[in-house]
């Protein structure tokens, strides 16, 4: 069993709240970690049909039979329940009664919005982390296999080969969760379109591009971009805002929360494939960013990332706000370090007036490096 880090911020907030939600893709572990956190609790899922229709024609009946002490699987499922929910727990006025998990971010937080605000707590929980691993001892053979594996814990659970789990969990994606969220009457073409934004890791989005490229509106391809991100597939790397006298882009950076869904979406079927792919270097950027958003979510923070690009290509991949300081990284999948991979951080620090302390370069190779424009460290 791999421990979850964000065990210990759930455990805090069920004691804080009437209602904890933790949120997060398809088989991120949500279930898992709810149960075996909490295994006194009532465990009841709303995919099962006649939890479902009980919960949906009485749902005061379905909370008589589920009082307290109750974990509510998919919750998002019966929108009509959330407002039952509100009174339930206003009248008992205790804490940790409920442990709502879903995997659609747009049903369930549309439904907490309407019903539940101020009354729960909301973690979102991603698939493994680099670190959850590493502290469990499972460790990939080079940056290459990390890459193609990705994270989702049946893979590690069951070792199952990564092109036996993702094309069925993209078929399961399409068949379940987008069809509940929109209506999308093509799905060739959504497929289609997902393929495209794997084609596009680490680029400035371009709803136009993908648009033509896949036939259809350019209002269907932000639509379509929105369902991907509520549904934990992609999301999107907002632009640093502090100017300093440069026009900078406003256009946000695609990203996939698991680079072994990417993987297959780009028909990469084995981790060989990589070392020579023209993606790799994306690939390897989309990996570390993602690790920075697990740090964050896993704390029960909202990440707090962006990258820096001028109208002129001057770039910085992650700025990573600490407070009142900014820390910048330019993210190399090169295993050799050059004076060169320091270029876009020091255009950055001299017009942002930042030390090299705030500067870092992450890379491939052996060894981490301390030189005065700041450090290099190793990914290994």
């Amino acid at each position: 069993m791999i421990e979850r880090e964000l065990k210990t911020k759930l455990v805090a907030l069920a004691t804080k709240y009437p209602i904890v939600t933790l949120t997060g893709p398809r088989q991120s572990g949500k279930s898992t970690l709810l149960r075996n956190t909490f295994p006194e609790y009532n465990y009841v899922s709303l995919e099962n049909t006649e939890n479902r229709l009980l919960a949906q024609s009485d749902p005061n009946g379905f909370l008589a039979t589920y009082a307290d002490k109750t974990i509510i699987d998919e919750a998002q499922l019966v929108p009509v329940l959330f407002s039952y929910l509100q009174t339930h727990t206003d009248i008992q006025g205790k804490v940790g009664m409920y442990l709502l998990a879903g995997s659609q971010n747009f049903l369930l937080m549309e439904s907490i919005t309407q019903s539940l605000a101020g009354r729960t707590a909301v973690l979102k929980l991603l698939p493994f982390s680099r670190y959850e691993l590493q502290n469990a001892n499972v460790r990939k053979i080079n940056i290459d296999e990390e890459i193609f594996t990705g994270c989702y814990p049946r893979i590690y659970d069951k070792k199952i080969y990564p092109t036996d789990f993702y094309p069925y969990y993209i078929q399961t994606y399409i068949e379940r969760d987008v069809r509940q969220l929109k209506h999308i009457g093509d799905l060739n073409k959504f497929i289609l379109f997902l393929k495209m934004c794997a084609g596009r890791i680490g680029q400035l989005l371009n709803l136009s591009s993908l648009a033509n490229e896949c036939g259809i509106a350019v209002s269907t391809a932000q639509s379509w971009i929105s369902v991907l991100e509520s549904s934990y597939i992609v999301y999107l790397l907002r632009p640093d805002h502090n100017n300093y006298s440069k026009r900078l882009v406003k256009t946000p950076k695609l990203y996939f929360y698991d680079t072994g869904l990417a993987c297959s979406l780009l028909n990469i079927i084995h981790a060989e494939q990589i070392s020579t792919h023209f993606l790799r270097g994306a690939l390897f950027e989309n990996m570390v960013i993602n690790e920075f958003v697990k740090k964050s979510l896993n704390a029960g923070h909202e990440p707090q990332l962006s990258f820096w690009r001028d109208k002129t290509g001057n770039e910085v991949d992650l700025i990573e706000q600490a407070g009142e300081l900014q820390i910048a990284y330019e993210i190399k999948s090169g295993a050799t370090y050059s004076i060169d991979y320091f270029k876009g951080l020091r255009y950055w620090a001299n017009h942002s007036k930042a030390n090299p302390k705030q500067c870092n370069v992450i890379y491939n190779g052996e060894k981490s490096i301390e030189t005065s424009f700041g450090k290099v460290n190793s990914w290994k």
